[in-house]
């Protein structure tokens, strides 16, 4: 299986598997500060594993790319909108739709990511994908429309969604800056939008529940939104925007299983209508194949990497040959053709 297809796999398993834990933690706390917990939670523990590395590796070589001056307007507005935004969306749309309708809603957040991937940013799409998205909008609408007459009115659904749209604005966004270091980002986008979400949380009158409760909650946000992040980083670098977005479509499903498990909800008819279609769609993205002959621009940047046939350039430091490591470096111009995604190095036209 492709690297990508596992960093996004094992991104949507740890990110799916949160959400019947938050649904717990919902009702113990304002939803704004719970998101600020979830995500401090990420950035410490992230910003603990970042220090260890930094003192583990003692070669410059070895050490990730970090983000630079021309990344920072695209990073921050990821963070606005993706750590800040979405999360509180998230958390009141908990409110009102049960852990395992919010973790298939959830799957609109691929859709989203694609369609803003296809349309705003220009990355290509074929028949495959497209009908692959079209399976699991209908799965969304399906299960919204359930919720309108059985919840009481479609609120809850329409924060999900909304919450969705801000990831997806975040996952085109940070594509932007994914050749970076993915522990950096996850890192300062969990400590920014933690600190900024609990601080409007308790200014609005909420209060911190139980120590117990906050160390849970940033266990959860730790590997639900820290790891996770750090996976789907990795995988935008390997397999551009959308198709991340649309293996990233999993995580629903994970999420589901276990509120089902945990939560002893009984899911109807339409929940299981639902869940086929969403895994008719997830199938058909999991066996695309794009293949053809294409032509790779000059370009310059840095990030970690090996000597595959994308990376055949000399150095102007002494190397003593290890692999993977990290150095700005130019591409020539190239032509060939071979299996691939629109990953940071096949972002051409078709």
């Amino acid at each position: 299986m492709h690297t990508g297809v596992i960093y996004a796999l094992a991104a949507a398993i740890l990110f799916g598997a949160s959400t019947p834990f938050a649904k717990v933690l919902v009702g113990q706390m304002p939803p704004v500060a719970l998101a600020g917990l979830l995500y401090l939670g990420s950035g410490i523990g992230l910003a603990i594993w970042y220090a260890v590395r930094a003192v583990s590796r003692r070669d410059a070589q070895d050490k990730p790319s970090t983000l630079t001056a021309r990344d920072l307007p695209w990073f921050a507005a990821a963070v606005a909108a993706g750590g800040v935004a979405g999360p509180v969306l998230l958390m009141l749309g908990l409110h009102s739709v049960s852990a395992s309708s919010a973790s298939l809603l959830l799957n609109i957040e691929g859709v989203l990511t694609a369609l803003l991937a296809w349309f705003v940013f220009k990355e290509n799409f074929d028949r495959r994908i497209f009908v692959g998205m079209l399976l699991i909008i209908a799965a969304g609408v399906l299960l919204s429309w359930d919720h309108t007459a059985t919840d009481g009115g479609p609120w809850g659904v329409v924060a999900i969604i909304g919450a969705c749209l801000c990831w997806g604005i975040d996952n085109n966004l940070t594509r932007k800056v994914s050749a970076s270091d993915p522990l950096q980002i996850a890192c300062i986008k969990g400590l920014a939008a933690g600190s900024v979400n609990l601080a409007i949380g308790l200014a609005l009158g909420g209060e911190l529940p139980e120590a117990r409760t906050v160390l849970l909650a940033g266990v959860v946000g730790f590997c639900g939104y820290g790891l996770s992040l750090v996976l789907f980083v990795l995988a935008l670098r390997h397999l551009g925007t959308a198709r991340t977005g649309a293996y990233f479509s999993m995580a629903p499903f994970a999420g589901a299983a276990l509120s089902l498990l945990m939560l002893g909800e009984a899911p109807d008819l339409v929940f299981w209508i639902a869940a086929a279609l969403m895994a008719g769609g997830i199938w058909l993205h999991l066996t695309e194949s794009h293949a053809h002959e294409h032509e790779h621009e000059p370009m310059a940047h840095a990030h970690m990497h090996a000597h595959d046939a994308h990376h055949q350039h000399t150095h102007d430091f002494d190397w003593d040959g290890t692999e993977p490591h990290a150095h700005p470096h130019q591409h020539a111009r190239l032509r060939h053709s071979h299996a691939h995604y629109p990953d940071i190095h096949h972002r051409h036209e078709h």
